[in-house]
């Protein structure tokens, strides 16, 4: 096992130059903010992707499948309909289909477009199937766009094609 200095151990809080010090404050404080805003929000995105894909792929999405799918209760899914309505994201009807308003498609949408970005870029490095699906759920939701760029552009040069 290789021996790591201190300041190896500690590269993800130091400055990017050669001080040797721990980054800023705020610029620190920035990162965890960034997280928990994406803790926020990555579970209403991946609730409205996956009844974008059970609309796309069976034409509605019931609560009973997205319960089934997600691994939670129906009491789960009924307290996140609220929640996905009041943001203005979904609509429904007891015991009917759920469906998206103009906004729960948008996010769907872009929430789609990254995890796929993201499960593209890590089967690319050779990842795994399995794994990577796993380690794709999620993560899209935690990198910025100038990251998401970098790793659809990777990528997309080593697609066969």
């Amino acid at each position: 096992m290789n021996a790591r200095s201190p300041a190896q151990e500690l590269d993800h809080v130091l400055r990017d130059d050669t001080s040797g010090e721990l980054l800023d404050p705020q610029i620190h404080a920035r990162q965890y903010s960034t997280v928990r805003k994406a803790h926020e929000t990555e579970l209403i995105e991946d609730y409205v992707e996956l009844i974008a894909d059970l609309i796309d792929a069976k034409g509605e999405a019931r609560a009973v499948e997205l319960a089934q799918r997600m691994g939670v209760t129906q009491a789960t899914v009924g307290k996140m309909i609220r929640r996905m309505t009041e943001a203005g994201l979904v609509t429904s009807q007891p015991y009917r289909s759920i469906f998206l308003t103009e906004a729960g498609h948008n996010m769907a949408r872009v929430s789609r477009e990254r995890h796929i970005v993201v499960l593209r870029f890590l089967r690319a490095l050779g990842v795994s199937e399995d794994t990577a699906r796993q380690d794709a759920e999620g993560v899209e939701h935690h990198i910025s766009d100038e990251t998401m760029e970098i790793m659809r552009r990777f990528a997309d040069d080593r697609e066969p094609g």
